[in-house]
């Protein structure tokens, strides 16, 4: 299926969700992620969850990295240049939304894209091969590209893979795993 197709009929099966299973949903995907061999990296890149798009609540995922006492990198989008610049998320950091409703720190202690060690990419579908569909403006693709090529990258989805995404472009990123709240993915 393209992207288009997918981007459109995931958007709708997110819309379907009412509150409650979104946090049901987002707390068995949090504790999926706990399986993963992923906790000896010092930095974690998680985004902040569009409410509004009823995207998987990662407050659970905070928790947990802050629990572990991991370096938890947050990032501001610039809508043109379409790239994100990332901050390190203290108790400090002020957090307000922009006027896309994405929650974005007002300041704070710069972190290069080459430090992250784990990413935690929101997406709207994915496939059986690690080909995600995000929201089409490519601020991701950007971003993973100035990444370190060992970065681990990490999907996060209500639903499970689509058989194959037909319209992969060349310089589309793959996931090395996708968690959704009954299977983990690894490519």
């Amino acid at each position: 299926m393209i992207k288009a197709k997918l981007r459109k009929a995931h958007k709708l099966l997110r819309q379907s969700l009412s509150e409650a299973q979104i946090e049901a949903l987002s707390l068995d995907i949090a504790n999926q992620l706990l399986t993963l061999p992923i906790w000896s990296y010092d930095f974690y890149h998680l985004f902040l969850s569009i409410t509004e798009h009823k995207e998987v609540n990662t407050d659970y995922i905070l928790n947990i990295l802050s629990g572990k006492d991991k370096h938890i990198v947050i990032s501001r989008s610039n809508f043109d240049t379409r790239e994100m610049s990332h901050v390190l998320l203290t108790d400090n950091t002020k957090i307000k939304k922009n006027e896309w409703n994405i929650p974005e720190p007002l300041d704070g202690i710069p972190i290069s894209s080459e430090q992250i060690n784990v990413v935690l990419i929101p997406l709207l579908a994915f496939d059986k091969f690690g080909n995600r569909v995000g929201y089409g403006k490519g601020f991701y693709d950007k971003f993973l590209a100035k990444c370190k090529p060992e970065t681990i990258k990490i999907g996060l989805s209500f639903f499970e893979a689509v058989e194959e995404i037909s319209d992969v472009f060349e310089n589309d990123i793959k996931l090395d795993y996708c968690v959704t709240p009954k299977t983990i993915y690894q490519f």
